[in-house]
Order: structure tokens, then sequence, then C-alpha cells
């Protein structure tokens, strides 16, 4: 085949650098904003954080992540026109105006920068295992053994590395030739710790650990037979297949109650019970919040999210040193070239983060009042259907961009802190016609698992017949789902004696 060349055009679409920014920034939550923004600063010293207080002001005119900008910014690269046509008039004449990002809002009070904020200071749940430990008396070579153990020990208080594995840790890292006997014994000692059934291998140990120490100091039979449920029929206990287990130990109703009640009433995770290592990372920021002021509802955006942010001082005094000098080489325009790309892109992220502001209050409030009746009862039965379109629709906005807001995203109200997700659902038909979200289906179907007689619990079927009298038109599978995504066992395993 003979080669040839053609001319074609094409028609293609294609996001800028600063569009595709614009988009990053939209979907990091507050809890990771000032982190970004202390990226951006190091990376670009034309860009500082000012220590006065917070900005206020945000953009009466809205742009959608994906309209493109009226002037498309070029980047200088040192041609000789350009060092002739060098312009900076704008960057170093403009003490007299205040730029619009330096506004502030006197409505509201400056942020006390003096003010001291007080940190929760807890002992984590391997310090606490770890003070046990010194209350031992053992040689400095077990000490070290003991504390190798104790690190291997898992946040929930279960010991899921292999004895081999810790001897091979112990050998290579710490140069302590150990046995895997000796692991053994240690273990078993830091299973005396409390709370009990630390340093369990697996659910059925930790359960048999607080059994015993159980067992020492009462004599309630109920225990004994409760170690024998685990010890000889768990998997049977697992399933909830008490008929077997009533068979196998000959027990009587009476006995069998008593025994599981016993296990029920144990701790499957030990190591919960102490402080949490990460327990500062779960912390929820929100986003936003919403008061009832007299059944009027007021949506504020959190003020992390409007960092006061300008254009380095040091670099304008720069430019203004390069604009009053009368000898210009070719070194010096090349710094100011410099200057003046990284003035350029400071303040285009200081245009990003006010964008970033104004999407985010105008999703969440076309939110607030398509779910108003939500915000001001409380009640999940009278959310109604939304999906990101009907969102994009009245914000004018594309359908990925609410979805990057409502990515990550959390809204403080005075009957919790939602996911912005939370209010989006898909519609279903009652037998009526009207349409109701899914989340209302959701929330009867919990309350009528939490109402159920708990011996003889309600299979998916009853649940279904119960809601199509209620008039929704749900099948059994679609019942089946909802429990799933709800975090509902089957009947079976709901059943209790």
């Amino acid at each position: 085949m003979a080669l040839h060349q053609s001319l074609q055009q094409k028609l293609l679409q294609k996001l800028s650098p600063q569009q595709i920014q614009l988009m990053k920034l939209l979907q990091v939550p507050t809890a990771n904003l000032e982190e970004r923004i202390k990226e951006e600063m190091e990376e670009n010293p034309a860009l500082e954080q000012s220590e006065d207080g917070h900005d206020e002001n945000l953009d009466e005119d809205m742009k959608d992540e994906f309209e493109s900008p009226e002037e498309e910014e070029f980047d200088l690269d040192g041609s000789a026109d350009e060092y002739e046509n060098l312009d900076i008039s704008e960057y170093v004449h403009d003490e007299d105006e205040i730029a619009e990002y330096r506004l502030k809002d006197d409505n509201y009070p400056e942020l006390d920068e003096g003010k001291t904020i007080p940190h929760r200071v807890e002992s984590t749940f391997h310090d606490s295992l770890l003070d046990q430990l010194g209350m031992l008396t053992m040689s400095e070579e077990e000490k070290r053994i003991a504390e190798q153990i104790i690190g291997s020990i898992d946040d929930d208080g279960y010991l899921r590395r292999e004895t081999n594995s810790i001897v091979d840790d112990l050998a290579f890292r710490q140069n302590i030739q150990v046995t895997a006997s000796e692991i053994e014994s240690l273990i078993q000692q830091i299973q005396q710790f409390d709370p009990p059934g630390i340093a369990a291998r697996n659910l059925q140990e930790c359960l048999l650990l607080q059994l015993y120490r159980k067992q020492v100091v009462s004599e309630d039979p109920s225990i004994d037979w409760a170690i024998r449920i685990l010890e000889k029929y768990f998997e049977e206990f697992t399933k909830k297949h008490y008929e077997k287990i009533q068979k196998g130990l000959n027990l009587s109703d009476e006995d069998l109650r008593d025994a599981v009640g016993q296990i029920i009433r144990l701790n499957p995770k030990p190591g919960g019970n102490i402080g949490d290592t990460h327990k500062g990372e779960t912390y929820v920021i929100p986003d936003f919040f919403i008061y009832n002021n007299g059944g009027k509802l007021e949506l504020t955006l959190n003020s992390k999210n409007a960092p006061d942010l300008r254009i380095s001082e040091g670099y304008r005094e720069m430019l203004r040193e390069y604009d009053k000098g009368s000898k210009k080489d070719k070194r010096q325009k090349e710094a100011v070239i410099f200057i003046k790309q990284k003035i350029d892109a400071a303040k285009w992220f200081i245009d990003a983060i006010k964008q970033r502001q104004n999407t985010l209050l105008v999703t969440m409030q076309s939110i607030m009042d398509h779910q108003h009746e939500f915000f001001i009862t409380g009640d999940e039965t009278s959310l109604r259907p939304m999906i990101l379109k009907d969102i994009a629709e009245v914000t004018n906005l594309d359908i990925s961009t609410v979805s990057r807001v409502a990515n990550s995203k959390f809204v403080q109200t005075e009957f919790g802190t939602y996911r912005l997700k939370f209010f989006f659902s898909e519609s279903l038909t009652t037998d009526s016609g009207e349409e109701v979200s899914t989340r209302e289906v959701k929330k009867i179907l919990s309350d009528m698992v939490e109402g159920e007689n708990k011996k003889k619990p309600l299979s998916d079927e009853k649940l279904t017949d119960m809601l199509q009298e209620k008039g929704y038109n749900i099948a059994r599978r679609t019942v089946a789902k909802y429990r799933e995504q709800l975090n509902i066992s089957v009947a079976r395993l709901r059943k209790a004696l």
C-alpha cells in the first residue's frame, strides 16, 4: 500500500489546564482543601495567604467548569518580540485599587487569631497494652519480643500475623533468635491483658478468651454451656442453627437461651473499647451548615472554603523595581517573564477558589430548596425523588459538575450531619401514580424490621406484601436489594430465642 499525505479538518473539544485544575478543586472536600492550598503556595511563591481574616465575598456570576474562558492565556517562550514588547503596567500600577479577593464583609466578625484551640490527647490502644506490659517481670529480650507481638496486633484487637512470620520479623529486623513455642508462650501472657479477648487469632478464640475470664470469677452454669457451644458448634451458632446445638448438647430451651445470652453480650472487637490510633482522621468536617431560623432555612459555607488569598507583595515590588530601572538586559527580562507567569498562575488559582465557592453554594442551595420539607422536619419519609440531572437543570451546570460537588461533601443540620449523596435517590411509583423517593421506602422497610417479632422475623415475601398493602408497587427482589443496602440480614439470621 502506497503512502500518501492528506489534509483533514477535525473539530475537537479539549479541556484547558485551568479547567482541569478547577474540576479537581471542586471535588476536594473541606477537610483537604487547606492542604491543597498549601501545596499550591509551595509551588507558587507569588501566592500568599493573609493572616488578617478570611474572605467572605463571592462572585455574582457563576461559571460552569466546562465553560471555555473568553480569553485564552498564553505562555511566554522568551522570543525577541516578547522581550521588546514586555508590558508590566497592569502588574505595578494598582496600588490605589483594591482587588476583589481582598475585600471583606463587615457583617461577619473577624476570626480571633490569638485564640488558643485545645487539642484532645488520648491514649491509643497499643499504648494501653504497652503500659500493661511494663507491669510484668521479664528479661530485656522477652520485653522486645512482647513489644513486637503487641505491634503486630490490629486496631480491633486481633493478632492476625502468623507465629512463624513474627519469628522471621524478630530474626531479620532485630537479630533476635526465638522459637515459635516461645512466641506462643508470650502471646498467652498478652491474652491475659485487658480488655479480655486481646491478641486472639480469630473470632472464636476471641469470644472463648472472654468466657474463660468470666468462668474464673463466676460459677454460672450458662457460661460453661456457652464455652461448649463455641468449642464444638461455633459454625452452627454463627448460622443460628439452634435446633442442632440444642439436640447435640441435650439442652433445655431455658439453658440454650441463657448460654446464647452469655455469648451475644461478648465484645467481638475488644480493641475498639480503647482509643483509636487514627480517630482524628475520622472526624467529619461539614462543608455546609443549614440553620432553621423561625421556619426559614439559612445556608452558610464552611469558612475554610473561603481562604483569604492574595498576590505576594514582594513579587509586585520586583516588577516595580524593573519598571523604574533604565538598563534592562536579557536576564532581567527573563526574570520578569517568570514573575509574570507566577502572578498569572496565582490570580487564576484565586479565581478558581472563588468559583469553587460559588458552585458549592449554588448547588447546595438547589438541593436545600428541593428537599425543603426534610430540612424543616428531619423526617426521611419526606425526602423527594432527586437525581443529579434535576439539580443540573436548575443550576445550569453539567451533571458531572454536580456529581463532583456531591462527592465527599457533608452538610450539618439540626438533625445531624449527612453526606450530600444521601439526598439523591431514584423514584418509585405508588398505586395512586405518585412518585416517591426510594429513600422513603427504605425507611419504612427499616422500621418494619425494627418493629418485628424477633422470634418470628418477617421474610422478604412478607415484607413485600406489607409494602404493597401500604400502596408501594414493589417486587420481592427489590425488597431484598433494599434490605441488603440497609445491611439487614435475612429473616433466619434475625431470629432470636
